[in-house]
């Protein structure tokens, strides 16, 4: 079994051709951001500046975007799969994406015209529950399906909504499939985070939902961050996220961007290590706690940006998450408390291990942090599984070398 970190560094020659990142841009957030603003439950979540933390971390600042507040969800993903909804009912109703409401999608026009409509998806949980929240919501149905080793209460959360969920005895990927094929032979909507040929409006709409969470982090940070760390699973979210800063500064002055993965689940390391332009998928059962993480498939979509506008690539093990979670749920001094589950603390576990550890030295100059540094990192879920959280944070379950 794997117990260290590795990473993987991208250097890239003048005028090396960059892919265009106004999809996912200041204006396409705006945009995103104003759809999500319209849902009575909307409310901007925390930026918790960690004073105390970066004082001892001997950086210039930590930030972290606390998205255990979303809509009452628990986590980031119901951004993407809410905006990917709308904007599939705005299509099909001939209705001008940029008047897109909350209002507008639940006036009876939508059920007059289309009839019930059902949403499907394969999920490790929070996008999932996303989207069967949006078809709740909405007035619409769900069908969701878990790989296994999938908890039961993130598959109670998700039928709590209304949805028909099971968990299967399939890994992520093959769940995806799953909800491909169920999708196609029942004249079901897919709405999944990752593209493939002939899919790739859906997964490009649930990417642009992913910056309202971009969007109102660079209005909440006073200074211009100087890093960004980034969880991935199949690089939806990373993508989006680093397209938008990518556009608001142009990719010469944007923040240097950390993407960061399981050792299980380590697809965009793999690809960016081969360098030969081919996607490289992980297969297996990926057993590892970052359960959001836990995806073999890159998305083409998210590594088109991620290949152009990301500098580093990280695979580690599942205590460095763990640690993630410690850090966070017992905070520095009069720091705000963060509660984020194995998922949304990868990033901050890798950041203090990096930080604090002698070994990792090497780690920390080649990416350039130093007592100028500020980190911008996300917590994209908070204790989703309260078991296993109360395990790791409690009782020292996968405890740092």
């Amino acid at each position: 079994m794997e117990t260290e970190i590795k990473a993987v560094h991208i250097k890239r020659t003048e005028g090396s051709a960059l892919s265009s990142v106004k999809k996912f841009g200041l204006e396409a957030a705006e945009k995103a951001n104003a759809f999500h603003r319209s849902f009575p439950e909307y409310q901007v979540t925390p930026l918790a500046e960690l004073k105390n933390l970066a004082a001892q971390m001997g950086v210039a600042g930590i930030y972290v975007k606390d998205e255990s507040y979303r809509f009452g969800l628990n986590a980031f993903k119901v951004l993407g799969g809410s905006y990917a909804i709308g904007r599939y009912l705005a299509e099909r109703m001939n209705l001008d994406s940029s008047c897109l409401t909350y209002e507008k999608l639940t006036d009876g026009a939508v059920k007059k015209e289309l009839g019930e409509l059902t949403f499907v998806t394969a999920t490790d949980g929070n996008h999932g529950r996303g989207v069967a929240w949006t078809a709740s919501r909405l007035g619409q149905k769900s069908v969701v399906y878990m790989p296994k080793g999938s908890t039961a209460e993130r598959l109670e959360n998700i039928r709590a909504l209304g949805a028909y969920a099971s968990i299967t005895d399939l890994n992520y990927d093959d769940a995806v499939r799953l909800a491909k094929e169920k999708g196609e032979k029942n004249g079901w909507i897919v709405v999944q985070d990752t593209s493939w040929e002939g899919y790739e409006k859906i997964p490009g709409w649930i990417m642009e939902g992913y910056t309202t969470m971009a969007y109102e982090a660079f209005q909440q940070m006073k200074e211009k961050p100087t890093h960004i760390f980034l969880q991935a699973g199949v690089g939806a979210m990373s993508g989006a996220v680093a397209g938008f800063f990518a556009d608001v500064y142009g990719d010469k002055e944007r923040p240097a961007v950390t993407i960061v993965e399981p050792n299980k689940a380590d697809c965009l390391f793999h690809t960016a290590k081969a360098g030969d332009g081919k996607l490289h998928s992980v297969t297996g059962d990926m057993d590892t706690i970052m359960a959001g993480l836990a995806c073999g498939e890159p998305c083409p979509l998210g590594w088109e940006i991620l290949r152009d506008h990301a500098d580093h690539f990280i695979s580690m093990p599942d205590w460095v998450a763990a640690e993630g979670m410690r850090v966070l749920g017992n905070p520095a001094g009069s720091d705000r408390k963060v509660v984020s589950g194995e998922s949304g603390a990868a990033t901050m576990g890798f950041v203090a291990e990096i930080l604090r550890k002698e070994r990792y030295r090497h780690l920390k100059e080649e990416l350039g942090l130093d007592e100028n540094s500020r980190i911008l990192c996300f917590s994209t879920e908070g204790d989703t599984d309260k078991a296993n959280y109360r395990q790791i944070v409690w009782d020292g379950k996968y405890p740092s070398l």
